[in-house]
């Protein structure tokens, strides 16, 4: 089984919590996150990270070692400064 369980972003706060008029203090992580999580391998080429990220409309990609662990997050700033020349 994967390590990861979900991830919780700003929007995820957002939407779940604050749109919702929900007290931040009485809600848990796992209530809150969003449990697909999208992500890639620490061995992947730079372009398959952003496809995913524009293909899911994301900008946050988590990156984890092929064992599953995370070793990293990558996010869209990382890769609009990212020079493949």
């Amino acid at each position: 089984e994967e390590g990861l369980v979900g991830i919780l972003t700003d929007r995820d706060l957002v939407v779940r919590v604050l749109a919702e008029r929900r007290d931040p203090k009485a809600v848990r992580v796992g209530e809150a996150m969003t449990p697909n999580i999208v992500y890639c391998f620490e061995d992947d080429d730079i372009s398959r990270a952003a496809q995913l990220l524009a293909d899911h409309q994301i900008r946050r990609l988590p990156v984890l070692s092929r064992e599953r662990s995370l070793v990293g997050i990558v996010s869209l700033g990382d890769l609009a400064v990212h020079d493949e020349s």
